[in-house]
């Protein structure tokens, strides 16, 4: 690929392939797309981009990803690979050896496949890192194990609900070990974070970023200091949520911040690796429980009546189908009380909703909710033998992100990570919504690539009505590694690399940077 800068404003990516028809060309000025045709056409532009034939495509947007505990554990303590509860503990090991100083911070154990039969307790950690804080994420990051130091810094913490002697912590008490944990990380390390996360997502072609921010994830000041670079550095733009009752002062935040919507990781339930999504019925693995729903629907109910009022988005963690159930009733409250129109017109979201029935989903395609989903969840735990199987019994756990009825139906989807859950893989989380575990569920190619590029401008209701590569369209553009057109790219389920990317029409990404 050959670049040669005019210094001017508008910008001509020429000779590339656009879907699957070679020898386009795509002119973008003023942040939008001004023209789109055949490259012999073109007009001239002040920046000329030579394309090669590449394949070229809207930037991917990433739905859901949490930007400092992503940029945090690229220089954290990395547990996904641990391959049992000794593996995970020498890990912690060399991690706290290699870092001296401050809280250490680990994320992505899991102990469903550890041949000792359980996951970490303070205890281990303990014998590992003294009597310095610890915060170790369990892999769904709705549960994790601390270190004695770091219940310490929480009075009162043991009188919280999902708290335990073990330091296994879900629940509040989690949410209040986590709170204190990454309160501990600096200015200057938050920042570094979300640098790391723009720059790791600008390298995979995705051009926008879902913040899912809220005071049980990070405190209204690290959402503040994030959109303060995304507005004065290039790199992927960043659109903020805050996840807080409208009574607590979560509009507030919203108005203040100018951010995209109140909600998001509004957690309405848990998740089904830490036992705590709500069910409607028990765990087949933990029969004495059904996961914990954490709002009154009254409360719910409220917050739907005052975004609906005040027309902003409201968004909802929901994983099991009583979480699910609880916000679709409040919703459908406020359809009653203040009109179809209204409610349509704010496009109200729900957060993974992993377990959803045919007349929840109709429910949704009626009131023009979206569904903010992560493929990459079913890739890691579905089927008929991986952990949602486990906790759910085989026919429940197939029932699981039933994507292609959500589709099928009207629903509007998202796709998102969850990053750092899963890891930000826009191309993966397409090929896992097609390669679905169960595959009645899954999408066709195209519309699995729509909802990862188009899908995430409809759910921050800031799409353009012919799509997002269209006269009229953002200027958020990725030039791809291959000269395969889309359609041969989805179906050979590629991961061609990121040689440049727009955001605004401007590159961020690549040599043209």
């Amino acid at each position: 690929m050959t670049e040669r800068d005019g210094g001017g404003a508008s910008l001509l990516v020429t000779d590339v392939t656009v879907g699957d028809r070679a020898g386009r060309a795509v002119l973008v000025e003023g942040g939008r797309i001004a023209w789109l045709g055949d490259a012999v056409d073109a007009p001239v532009a002040a920046r000329l981009v030579a394309g090669e034939g590449a394949l070229l495509t809207p930037a991917f947007v990433d739905a859901h990803v949490h930007a400092t505990a992503t940029g945090l554990a690229t220089t954290g303590l990395d547990l996904h690979s641990s391959v049992s509860l000794g593996d995970a503990v020498a890990a912690l090991r060399t991690h706290a050896g290699a870092t001296p100083e401050g809280v250490l911070l680990g994320t992505g154990w899991d102990e469903t496949g550890w041949p000792e039969g359980r996951g970490l307790t303070r205890h281990d950690v303990d014998a590992v890192v003294g009597d310095r804080p610890a915060y170790l994420a369990r892999v769904d990051v709705h549960s994790a194990t601390v270190s004695t130091a770091l219940l310490e810094r929480v009075p009162g913490i043991a009188a919280l609900p999902g708290f335990d002697a073990g330091g296994q912590l879900r629940l509040d008490a989690h949410h209040a070990a986590r709170r204190a944990a990454y309160g501990a990380v600096d200015a200057v390390q938050r920042g570094a974070a979300q640098r790391a996360t723009r720059a790791a997502a600008a390298a995979l072609g995705i051009g926008s970023l879902h913040e899912m921010a809220g005071p049980e994830v990070s405190g209204s000041d690290d959402l503040a200091g994030l959109l303060a670079i995304a507005a004065a550095e290039p790199g992927p733009r960043v659109l903020g949520y805050w996840g807080e009752l409208a009574d607590r002062g979560g509009l507030d935040v919203v108005r203040d911040l100018g951010l995209a919507g109140a909600g998001g990781d509004l957690f309405c339930d848990g998740a089904l690796g830490s036992h705590t999504a709500a069910l409607s019925r028990p765990y087949s693995d933990r029969p004495e429980t059904a996961g914990q729903l954490r709002f009154d629907t009254a409360s719910l109910v409220e917050h739907v009546r005052a975004c609906t009022r005040a027309g902003v988005q409201a968004g909802f963690h929901v994983i099991g189908d009583a979480a699910v159930e609880q916000v679709l009733t409040a919703v459908g409250t406020v359809v009653e009380e203040l009109g179809l129109a209204a409610v349509r017109a704010c496009r109200h979201r729900l957060e993974h909703v992993e377990m959803v029935g045919a007349a929840a989903v109709d429910r949704l395609a009626g009131w023009g909710m979206v569904a903010s989903v992560q493929p990459a969840f079913d890739a890691a735990w579905g089927g008929d033998a991986g952990m949602y199987a486990e906790r759910l019994g085989v026919d429940r756990a197939l029932d699981t992100n039933p994507f292609a009825d959500l589709v099928d139906a009207g629903v509007p989807l998202a796709l998102g990570s969850d990053a750092p859950v899963t890891p930000m893989d826009p191309w993966g989380g397409v090929h896992a919504a097609v390669d679905h575990r169960t595959p009645a569920s899954g999408l066709r190619p195209y519309d699995a690539f729509d909802a990862a590029t188009h899908g995430g401008w409809h759910a921050a209701r800031a799409e353009h009505p012919q799509g997002p590569l269209a006269v009229g369209g953002p200027g958020d553009l990725a030039l791809w590694a291959t000269t395969e057109t889309l359609s041969a790219v989805l179906a050979g389920r590629g991961r061609p690399a990121c040689r440049l990317l727009l955001v605004d029409g401007a590159p961020v990404a690549g040599p043209a940077a």
